[in-house]
């Protein structure tokens, strides 16, 4: 599986920024009520990215050859998919939050603290938990081989079957 790339988050930003910044947009509009994330959001989105790090410790113990015990492989794979997963979602929540601080800030009526912290917060929230993907899918990525028998550079992993 290839490591998230740069181009792919920075997208799923612009997504969320366009689309968060348009649904505030039509929603005013169309004379509704705007949608404000809650600040429990931003709590829950870096308890998520503290609790995909944590899982991957493991893992990153194993590949630097520090632990003793085998690691399930099918546990490895569901660790690195859900730091994905966490990376890419919060690059989408990321653009979310700047699309709707975008949208309140650019109003001629200047909003409260009320209104544009929840939208802040969501955007920093969304950050860590697209930094914690990140990490956790560095911290289970195997370091190539020292081996000179030119095999492909993969090192061998006790899995338990």
């Amino acid at each position: 599986m290839k490591r998230t790339s740069i181009g792919t988050l920075v997208l799923l930003a612009v997504i969320g920024a366009l689309g968060g910044g348009f649904a505030e947009t039509g929603l005013a509009a169309a004379g509704r009520p705007i949608i404000l994330p809650p600040f429990t959001l931003s709590v829950a989105l870096a308890l998520i990215g503290g609790i995909v790090v944590w899982l991957a410790v493991p893992i990153r113990r194993l590949t630097k050859g520090k632990a003793k015990a085998p690691i399930d492989p099918f546990y490895a794979t569901r660790v690195l998919m859900l730091a994905k997963a966490c990376a890419l979602s919060g690059a989408l929540l990321a653009g979310l939050g700047a699309g709707i601080a975008l949208y309140l800030l650019t109003r001629s009526v200047v909003p409260g603290v009320g209104s544009v912290g929840p939208a802040i917060s969501t955007l920093v929230g969304a950050g860590l938990l697209l930094a914690a993907g990140l990490i956790a899918e560095h911290m289970c990525t195997i370091p190539p081989s020292d081996d000179d028998d030119g095999e492909s550079g993969k090192k061998t992993v006790r899995v338990r079957p």
